[in-house]
């Protein structure tokens, strides 16, 4: 489990950068870190993409039905508009932002803020996915969570797409994806295997 740094004594911010596949419970950490700040009596703010309502359009909310309120922008630069001296700053599902997350968040951290986010490691092809691996590569701290896979049981790491699409961003929940281990991506992708 993570545990944080004592921000008191920390002489300047930091990025926390949380990933795996999706259903490994990255939207649940960060939840989880948020709400450790709120109990701290820190003031945290929490962004997401606009379009990215799945759940809600006024929460992040995880898979199994964990919540914290969150703000909608389109793009990452408009945290400015909403942050003030805001210390704790989280960001769900960066990958859907554009490659300019990158600079934000190091200036975010730069200034002070402790800047927690989630973000798929790789798309549905299994191909490094936006920002994330840059974002990876900047943070102090990274967190890659795994899933179980649908087919076998052994521990996912890939996003594997249930529906013949090319979109590269396709929103979607448990009807369109199955969190896969390498293998059982690699057999479905190249094989056309079929879940049991």
């Amino acid at each position: 489990m993570f545990i944080e740094p004592h921000a008191h004594k920390q002489r300047s911010g930091w990025i926390e950068v949380i990933s795996g596949c999706m259903f490994s419970g990255k939207t649940e950490e960060l939840i989880r870190r948020l709400k450790r700040e709120q109990i701290a009596r820190r003031q945290v703010m929490v962004f997401k993409k606009s379009y990215d309502n799945r759940y809600s359009e006024k929460e992040v909310i995880s898979h199994n039905s964990s919540a914290i309120e969150s703000i909608n922008i389109d793009f990452i630069q408009e945290i400015y508009h909403w942050i003030e001296d805001c210390p704790v700053i989280g960001i769900d599902e960066a990958q859907f932002f554009d490659d300019e997350i990158v600079d934000v968040v190091q200036d975010l951290a730069l200034k002070g803020r402790r800047v927690i986010i989630t973000g798929l490691d790789m798309d549905y092809m299994g191909k490094p996915f936006g920002s994330v691996p840059q974002l990876m590569a900047v943070a102090e701290y990274v967190t890659k969570l795994h899933a179980i896979c649908k087919h076998c049981g052994s521990l996912a790491t890939h996003s594997y797409r249930l529906i013949p699409s090319k979109i590269k961003i396709l929103l979607g929940e448990k009807d369109q994806y199955e969190a896969r281990c390498r293998l059982c991506f690699d057999m479905g992708n190249i094989l056309d295997f079929e879940p049991k």
